[in-house]
């Protein structure tokens, strides 16, 4: 009788046919386990507790250009700004006159965002004026590599990013761009797409032949593609004429639902229409725990789950 093979038996606990814990919604023989071996899973929800999370999320992931003013945990001698996006993508810099930006939007990453925004905040705090960061490097205070974003700002803060048409802010008032920075510069106001904020966390983007509407939401993903489906059953998924819903995209452990937009239509058209379907979606979130899904809003979830992506 041939000898049964030995099945290698994995040494991270996590069966590779199950859901990769990262939430891409792949096995993990196909995701992060395709390597065979331990890996450093992301942090699933790595800015969960913060009341800032959806903004942040957007401002990391697609808003092009916008700042919001920080508040900290405990008071410091100057002030931070986060910043989508800095020049030449560097993770924080501090001005001459001592305020600090932090960056959003960089060219290296962790598996724990959250842990890489906090170095970088650490790091603001910290640096002689004039000082730039260009990357998040590792970290050899090891009391230092446990902290986290959460750990040093106000959690309760509600952000309200300001959304700017181009990179002008980038530099004091007064000062003009020169060498690398005015390249930088240049290339990113001629790569800007218009975007506006007509919500919490939802951002109206021209993307060129067409426009979108992209809302992160702070609901479980389960839970929101229940009431994104009850909604697509009764024909109330969508924003009024000249909209149609065209998917969602998973980042840091939240769903972001997509809609197509008219884009002959100016950005706060939609913001009225964009309040009511958030409306609709709280009255369908509210209904979930007394009304068991119906046969038709069950394939309208699977139909949903078929248009999902993972960017983060």
């Amino acid at each position: 009788m041939a000898k049964r093979s030995a099945v290698k038996q994995r040494t991270d606990g996590i069966n590779p046919r199950q859901p990769c814990p990262c939430g891409s919604g792949k096995r993990y023989k196909a995701c992060h386990g395709s390597s065979g071996g331990p890996v450093e899973l992301p942090v699933a929800r790595p800015l969960g507790g913060l009341a800032g999370e959806c903004e942040l999320i957007a401002l990391r992931e697609f808003v092009p250009s916008a700042t919001a003013p920080l508040a900290l945990a405990k008071p410091a001698e100057r002030e931070v700004t986060l910043a989508t996006v800095l020049p030449m993508a560097s993770a924080a810099l501090v001005r001459a006159d001592g305020t600090a930006l932090v960056g959003l939007q960089v060219q290296t990453r962790s598996s724990d965002v959250s842990r890489d925004m906090a170095r970088a905040l650490r790091w603001a705090l910290e640096a002689e004026a004039g000082a730039v960061l260009p990357v998040i490097g590792p970290e050899t205070d090891e009391s230092a590599d446990r902290e986290r974003f959460q750990d040093l700002v106000d959690v309760e803060q509600v952000l309200e990013p300001a959304v700017h048409t181009d990179f002008t802010w980038w530099m004091p008032e007064g000062e003009e761009p020169t060498g690398e920075v005015a390249l930088s510069l240049e290339r990113a106001n001629a790569a800007i797409m218009p975007t506006e904020r007509i919500g919490p966390a939802a951002y109206w983007v021209d993307a060129g032949d067409r426009c979108h509407l992209r809302w992160v939401r702070p609901e479980s993903e389960e839970q929101l593609l229940f009431a994104l489906a009850r909604l697509s059953a009764r024909g109330e998924l969508g924003l009024g004429e000249g909209s149609r819903y065209a998917g969602s995209f998973r980042a840091h452990g939240l769903l972001v639902p997509v809609w197509d937009l008219d884009s002959e239509k100016h950005a706060r058209e939609w913001t009225e229409p964009a309040e009511q379907l958030g409306e609709r979606l709280a009255a369908a979130l509210a209904s979930l725990g007394d009304e068991p899904l119906t046969s038709e809003e069950r394939r309208a979830r699977d139909g949903l789950v078929g248009r999902q992506i993972t960017i983060r």
